[in-house]
């Protein structure tokens, strides 16, 4: 109180004996109020300038390599059916049923990898960056590829081919998503849309281009020209030139090594939309790959092997291509975590579609349920990424990512297997067909769950605020109150 009374003294008179007018006392007293918080504010240091992202520039070089990447990574992954036909040939007698059990675990082996590697991939992305993660991936690919040119038998098939090509493509992949919210944001669905679109592109290309390399060239020359694909893939990833700080580059210890925290980070799994949107995808991809994998061999059965099968692949990929493109560029309109109804409503589509598949007894009705289910899958795949981005923010993006890739390993490896068992044993693809469309239509549903927990939380964190504000102003106002009951004492006294 005396420490206060002399303050409160020597700041009435000015240096003449005067009291200050009761405005100069009121600035005054703001002035000291306010000085500490600016002080304690300003202590540990300035504060760094918020990102504004590019929207462009290099940017769309960025965006070309990315493109790149998902074309030749998922084309040539999609295009195995081509080089299946061939491993018979080469490997054995086509009609051998379990030669065709053990050449059909090349394919799947390859593709679950990439997913199944996601996880591991986004750990080394946090600590080497985008750059060295993808040539790096490229490199390996490369590498996997052309020691399966080589290759004279099954086994060997399974570890270059299955193991070490699709962990390089896995490699290389995921960090072209990531590298992508390094320049856009208010573009990011667009630029999405354009990316994934690469391996509808490549989709329907290139399965062409096999066809007449293995009839002229056969298959080991065929996969040392695809060799050239991973070689540009490698010089692609060169592009990619972070902007965002690498999360692991200034440390408390000033060691580069980070903590087992850091490395498996468990703040993407805190968010209660995350969460439900890890799990809800998944759970919808148990019947999603369903119709890609057998609708070929159900239409040999109800149409004949006359009917032209190949037409269908190209109404998904062409349509899904547009709906990247289309679905990429609605998705920059729609607000925040919103964005999930539109992967929504395309798994409501491909599960109703899926249904259809059974119910069409002409070509021309398989054609129009191919068509919608092309559009949709193209919206389901583009804005993966831009709901990542905005369920866990631009920093933890890249293991939110691959935890989900990694996740949705299991639906696209088991899906199809259990379709195949119901043909066996009931003679038809109907029902297979019917079970097929239920899982992305839950799947859908959960995911509806997710703008109304992120619609909480945000609520519950402005009233969080908003009770400190008014708590920091009642705070205030108490001070106040005392400093005025300080500055009339101390008049009276005088």
């Amino acid at each position: 109180m005396t420490q206060g009374n002399s303050t409160v003294s020597d700041g009435d008179t000015a240096g003449t004996g005067e009291p200050l007018a009761a405005d100069d006392k009121k600035e005054q007293l703001d002035t000291k109020t306010t000085l500490p918080q600016q002080q304690e504010s300003a202590a540990p240091g300035p504060q760094e300038p918020e990102f504004v992202h590019p929207e462009g520039g290099w940017g769309w070089v960025v965006m070309l390599a990315a493109m790149w990447c998902n074309g030749s990574v998922f084309g040539i992954q999609n295009a195995f059916g081509i080089l299946f036909l061939s491993l018979l040939r080469e490997f054995g007698s086509v009609d051998d049923e379990d030669l065709r059990f053990k050449t059909s675990w090349v394919g799947s082996l390859s593709m679950g990898m990439i997913f199944f590697c996601s996880p591991i991939v986004s750990v080394f992305t946090d600590i080497f960056g985008c750059r060295i993660t993808a040539v790096g991936g490229a490199a390996v690919g490369l590498v996997g590829l052309f020691a399966s040119s080589f290759i004279k038998s099954l086994g060997p098939m399974y570890f270059t081919y299955g193991i070490v090509f699709s962990c390089g493509c896995s490699f290389a992949y995921q960090p072209s998503l990531v590298i992508l919210g390094h320049y856009f944001k208010k573009r990011l669905g667009l630029v999405n849309g354009i990316v994934t679109a690469g391996s509808s592109i490549f989709t329907i290309t290139l399965p062409f281009l096999l066809s007449g390399l293995l009839k002229n060239v056969g298959l080991h020359t065929t996969m040392r020209i695809l060799c050239i694909f991973m070689f540009v893939l490698m010089l692609a990833s060169l592009t990619y030139k972070p902007l965002l700080p690498n999360r692991f580059s200034h440390s408390q210890t000033g060691s580069r090594c980070p903590t087992m925290s850091q490395l498996f980070n468990i703040n993407i799994w805190k968010s209660i939309g995350y969460r439900i949107w890890a799990f809800g995808i998944p759970a919808a991809l148990y019947g999603y790959f369903v119709p890609y994998v057998h609708l070929m061999n159900h239409v040999e059965e109800r149409f004949g092997t006359d009917a032209s099968k190949e037409v269908l692949l190209m109404c998904i990929g062409i349509t899904s291509c547009v709906g990247r493109l289309i679905f990429g560029y609605v998705a920059d309109y729609v607000r925040g975590v919103n964005k999930v109804y539109l992967q929504v409503s395309s798994f409501f589509v491909i599960g109703i579609m899926s249904m259809m598949i059974p119910l069409c007894h002409i070509f021309g009705g398989l054609i129009a349920v191919c068509l919608l289910m092309g559009l949709f899958d193209g919206c389901f795949i583009c804005i993966m990424g831009p709901i990542a981005f905005e369920l866990v923010g631009a920093n933890d993006v890249s293991q939110a990512i691959g935890f989900l890739l990694g996740l949705m390993s299991v639906p696209m490896t088991v899906g199809p297997p259990i379709a195949g068992f119901l043909r066996d044993r009931l003679g038809t693809y109907d029902v297979a067909f019917y079970l097929a469309g239920i899982p992305p239509i839950i799947g859908g549903a959960v995911l509806c769950l997710i703008p109304w927990v992120e619609n909480r939380r945000n609520k519950a964190e402005k009233d969080v605020v908003s009770k400190e504000q008014d708590l920091n102003q009642t705070m205030l106002g108490h001070e106040k109150t005392q400093e005025d009951s300080g500055c009339q004492k101390g008049e009276s006294v005088v």
